[in-house]
């Protein structure tokens, strides 16, 4: 309690730094799951992608970001045992904000997309098995999450498949590709308004006293969904089929469509990505802002204050528009050559995959979802579609995400611990 009550000013400061440090990374790497087959379809340049996204991102995280956060996150901590010790888990959280805050850093800077929400976690894990007790953890979420890995990308894989070949099917193989995706097209239009307002009612509005029930975002999704096709039906009438130049390509009607839908799905899933994963960077930060402003009482929430909400927005655009680009390449141009319509059935894949997710409780990585999904849109045209030496470093970095993560934050812990101990 002394060292909270002597040190509290600094704590906060330093917790503030480490957290704008965390969100940082989150942009610089996670922001590529919105936006990375935007830019590799060519339905964005990089330079529109990164505006849109630090408008949606910073949106997203600022207005939706959460108003009461759990001061333990995800769980993972048995908070009765810290009870009697609140300097260890200040240093815990300031060593898990570094440390996570540092690998998306080294993941970033080579273009790795990881899981942000792994970082934090592998992070959190370490500290408090090595720095407390291995029984300060609990071993059944950590496993949970851990099981995502293979889940996640697996049924975005799985759905981009079967969405793609269906878009096949039914456009790009037909006699009249043109025809049939006006007719077909606005199907898959409710297809994009119902899942991404279910994204949003589930992970994006909770946060801010909007606690729908999974029944009550079916059925205003289900409304979404409708009224997005009634209007794409009246928006396609104005298409012609004549090719038109995008960037380095020539987009013919059916990809000009295609296009169109992409942005729309990227605007909507940064939204909902900022709102869901600035979590990460601001989880820890709230813990040690509790914790100063208690005197070193450890309460099971507290209420999240304005800016820290703006601090971790600010962050968040901060790293996407300073490295961004390196993840945002990989997910959109490296894994396997995407064209609007391939794009966005990854895209929708994996809104799908976290759509389900939040209605089950099963927590999964949206990086490891997208991933999946490209992926699995690759696969569908064959497996020569895909770059296997490019799918191997990702799925590496996936795999020594939490180890490298603790280890990180046990060192750092150790440093805090000789420091004001």
């Amino acid at each position: 309690m002394e060292i909270i009550l002597e040190y509290g000013t600094f704590f906060l400061v330093v917790a503030c730094v480490f957290g704008f440090f965390m969100a940082w990374g989150i942009g610089a790497n996670d922001v590529a799951n919105a936006m990375g087959t935007s830019v590799g379809t060519r339905a964005l340049t990089l330079f529109q992608a990164i505006l849109v996204a630090c408008v949606f991102e910073f949106a997203g995280a600022y207005l939706a970001g959460g108003e009461v956060t759990s001061t333990i996150r995800k769980d993972i901590i048995d908070p009765t045992i810290l009870s009697g010790s609140p300097d260890l888990l200040v240093y815990g959280m300031l060593a898990s904000l570094l440390a996570a805050g540092t690998w998306l850093f080294i993941a970033s800077y080579n273009g790795w997309p990881v899981s942000t929400t792994h970082s934090i976690v592998g992070a959190i894990v370490g500290f408090a098995a090595v720095g407390i007790s291995i029984d300060s953890v609990n071993w059944s979420v950590v496993t949970i999450i851990a099981s995502s890995w293979v889940v996640s990308p697996f049924v975005a894989g799985s759905l981009s498949f079967l969405l793609f070949k269906s878009v096949q099917a039914l456009i790009l193989n037909s006699g009249d590709p043109f025809i049939n995706a006006k007719k077909y097209v606005p199907g898959y239009m409710f297809l994009v308004g119902f899942i991404i307002a279910m994204v949003t009612s589930l992970k994006g509005l909770k946060h801010v006293g909007l606690d729908f029930s999974f029944q009550e975002s079916l059925i205003s999704s289900l409304v979404v969904g409708l009224a997005v096709a009634i209007l794409g039906v009246a928006f396609l009438r104005n298409i012609k089929d004549i090719p038109k130049p995008k960037g380095d390509r020539v987009f013919d009607g059916v990809e000009r469509i295609f296009a169109v839908l992409m942005v729309i799905t990227a605007c909507a899933m940064a939204f909902a990505h900022g709102s869901n994963d600035v979590a990460n960077a601001i989880g820890p930060l709230a813990a040690v802002v509790s914790i100063v402003q208690t005197g070193g009482e450890i309460t099971a929430e507290s209420s999240l204050p304005w800016w820290i909400l703006l601090l971790g927005g600010l962050g968040i655009v901060a790293g996407l528009m300073m490295l961004g680009y390196r993840v945002i390449e990989t997910v959109g141009k490296n894994i396997t050559e995407l064209t609007p319509s391939r794009g966005f059935a990854a895209t929708l894949a994996a809104a799908t995959t976290v759509v389900l997710a939040s209605g089950t409780g099963i927590p999964i990585s949206t990086t490891h979802a997208l991933v999946g999904a490209v992926l699995g849109v690759g696969l569908a045209r064959g497996i020569s579609s895909v770059n296997a030496g490019v799918v191997g470093r990702i799925i590496t970095s996936w795999i020594i995400t939490l180890p490298v993560g603790a280890g990180l934050s046990v060192v750092f812990f150790y440093v805090f611990k000789s420091i004001f101990s």
